[in-house]
């Protein structure tokens, strides 16, 4: 899985995204028939066809900060969030801080439990409360860092059972499914534009504007979903669960998927005999929703990996449902011509 860890430990938060962008073309260019760069910085790889004309759209951006303080006694800096995240999970985790003269390596900080009053701790700390060490004092510091630098959690990528686990999971992985899929593409009549979005972390821009230009009459996001199959969970709360099989998504709070796709989805898998999953996500959206109102609106539903821990540094998802969705998109991409989309 040496691509999947190479994407997975890139970073890119919204609008920084040029480390994957740079993969995604490393990995491309001999495979589409054109590729290119848009002004907002999604990349767009252009596999050629009669029609119907495709958007398949996996986000390369991962939820992340911006340096928004420094400290001049302490050399300790303030962050500003850019993306979900669940403050809980971000106590005593590194972070990489990028400046214009390379990474320094940081530590997430709160006040000690030692010395907090008993009301304080039972309160969960806010984000705006959280600080980050990077080991230096506060001249050095404010000479390498400055306001607005770019902030990424540090893990690395690995093999943990039959799961694989490491940060920005969400969505390196379904940047890895359109990879993939791309390459095991067999003959197709579809008109294919694989988008490699930014900027879907704060609000699906990158597949609106992208979509908008395109024009597209399907649209295929790719992303993770949740996978509550932990302990103490109910089972109808669970969402999805891993090695369970791709997830081909009803809805979420960004879209709901066309009827006539999801019909035609699980077909294909049960035909192609790829295991899948249907999914219902009560909270969350993914690109499906940028592409579905553009200009007079597309046909969308969303293949998801389910994964769990998800907006943490130990996102963990199935190798076998990575495999079933690049095997589904696949599948889909040299058929959907076949699809009726009237309603």
């Amino acid at each position: 899985m040496e691509l999947l860890k190479k994407l997975s430990e890139a970073s890119g938060i919204p609008g920084h995204e040029e480390e994957i962008r740079r993969i995604i073309r490393e990995e491309l260019e001999s495979v589409v028939d054109e590729i290119h760069t848009d002004t907002l910085g999604n990349i767009i790889a252009h596999k050629k066809g009669e029609g119907p004309k495709v958007v398949v759209a996996a986000h390369m951006d991962e939820i992340g900060f911006l340096v928004s303080y420094i400290d001049e006694k302490t050399g300790f800096l303030r962050v500003e969030p850019l993306g979900g995240f669940d403050p809980r999970t971000l106590i005593a985790q590194r972070v990489r801080v990028h400046t214009k003269s390379g990474v320094l390596l940081g530590a997430i900080g709160v006040k000690p439990v030692h010395i907090l009053p008993e009301e304080e701790r039972k309160k969960i700390p806010q984000v705006k409360e959280l600080f980050v060490d990077v080991g230096l004092p506060a001249d050095k510091a404010k000479e390498l860092v400055s306001i607005g630098d770019m902030v990424t959690l540090h893990q690395e990528f690995a093999e943990m059972g039959e799961l694989v686990s490491g940060k920005s999971l969400d969505d390196r992985v379904g940047v890895y499914v359109g990879i993939e899929a791309l390459r095991k593409l067999g003959e197709h009549r579809a008109d294919i534009h694989f988008v490699g979005t930014v900027q879907e972390e704060v609000g699906l821009r990158g597949a609106r504007t992208s979509a908008f230009a395109i024009a597209p009459e399907i649209g295929v996001a790719l992303d993770v979903t949740v996978a509550c199959d932990i302990p103490d969970v109910k089972p109808q709360e669970r969402v999805t669960e891993v090695g369970k099989g791709v997830a081909i998504k009803l809805k979420d709070s960004a879209s709901i998927s066309h009827p006539k796709l999801v019909r035609f989805l699980i077909d294909l898998a049960e035909e192609e005999g790829i295991p899948y999953q249907l999914e219902i996500l009560p909270r969350g959206g993914t690109d499906a929703g940028g592409i579905q109102l553009a200009r007079e609106g597309a046909a969308v539903v969303t293949l998801s990996i389910p994964t769990r821990y998800v907006h943490t540094a130990v996102e963990a998802a199935h190798k076998n449902d990575i495999q079933a969705a690049v095997d589904l998109l696949a599948a889909f991409l040299e058929r959907c011509h076949e699809v009726d989309l009237r309603l």
